[in-house]
C-alpha cells in the first residue's frame, strides 16, 4: 500500500514540542528532525509557553505534554484550538485514564498517544493530522467507541466527573495547588485579587471541598497537577 505524501507544497511541516521535561523535549526533537520536510519551530517547558510560542509561531501541530506547569496541556489546548483553530495537537501523556481522553477529544485534539508508545505511534500520529486526520491507538479507540455506546444508555445523565469546572476554574485548581496565593493567581491570570478569591471559593464549593490541602489532592487525582 502506498503512503500519501504528506505535504502537496515545499513548506516544511512546522512542530511545536510542549513538555516541561528536557528529555523528552530533546528525544522528540530528534524524532522530528530525522525526518525530511519537518521542522521544530518551536520548544516550551509550561502550558502557558506553549500557548504564547503556538500563537507566535503559527505551527502546523503541536506535540503537548498532558501535566506541566502553570496551565495543564488540557487547558492550554482549548487556548490554542481557540486562536488557531487550524493547528493541530497531539496530546502525550502517562496516564491512562479514559475520562482524560474523552475531555481530549472534546475540546477537538485529534490524536491521544500515550508516552510509553510515543517511539512506536508519534511519526504516524504527525503523518495523519499533517492531513488534518484524526489518529487514534487501538486502545484510545476502544475507549471512545465504548463512550459512544455508554452515551447511547437511556439512564445516562450526560454528566461526568471533572466536567463541573470550567477553563477558567481549573487555571486557578492548577495554581492554587502549585502553591499560588490569590495575589499570584491573580497576576497569573490577569485578573483582580477579589475576582481570584471569588474563583477559589467557587471551585471549593463546587467540588465539596473545604481545604487548600484537599483542592491539592483533587488536582493530583485528577492529573491537573503532578504529585
Amino acid at each position: 500500500m502506498t503512503t500519501t505524501p504528506m505535504t502537496t507544497t515545499a513548506l516544511p511541516l512546522r512542530i511545536l514540542i510542549a513538555d516541561d521535561h528536557d528529555v523528552m523535549r530533546e528525544g522528540t526533537r530528534a524524532i522530528i528532525e530525522r525526518q525530511p520536510d519537518w521542522e521544530v519551530c518551536g520548544m516550551a517547558a509550561t502550558g502557558r509557553e506553549a500557548v504564547a510560542e503556538a500563537i507566535r509561531l503559527e505551527p502546523n501541530i503541536v506535540i503537548m505534554d498532558m501535566t506541566m506547569p502553570q496551565l495543564n496541556g488540557l487547558d492550554a489546548a482549548v487556548q490554542i484550538k481557540r486562536r488557531l483553530p487550524r493547528t493541530e495537537i497531539i496530546m502525550f501523556t502517562a496516564h491512562e485514564t479514559d475520562e482524560l481522553i474523552r475531555e481530549v477529544f472534546d475540546i477537538g485534539v485529534k490524536s491521544f498517544i500515550f508516552k510509553a508508545e510515543a517511539h512506536t505511534y508519534l511519526i504516524d500520529a504527525i503523518q495523519s493530522l499533517s492531513q488534518h486526520k484524526p489518529f487514534f491507538t487501538s486502545k484510545v479507540s476502544e475507549i471512545l467507541f465504548a463512550d459512544i455506546l455508554n452515551r447511547s444508555e437511556p439512564h445516562s445523565n450526560g454528566s461526568r466527573p471533572g466536567q463541573r469546572l470550567s477553563a477558567r476554574e481549573r487555571e486557578v485548581v492548577q495554581l492554587l495547588s502549585e502553591g499560588g496565593s490569590n495575589k499570584e493567581v491573580a497576576e497569573a491570570l490577569g485578573i483582580s485579587v477579589r475576582t481570584a478569591e471569588t474563583h477559589r471559593a467557587t471551585v471549593l464549593r463546587k467540588l465539596g471541598l473545604d481545604s487548600i490541602a484537599s483542592l491539592v489532592r483533587y488536582a493530583i487525582r485528577n492529573k491537573i497537577v503532578e504529585a
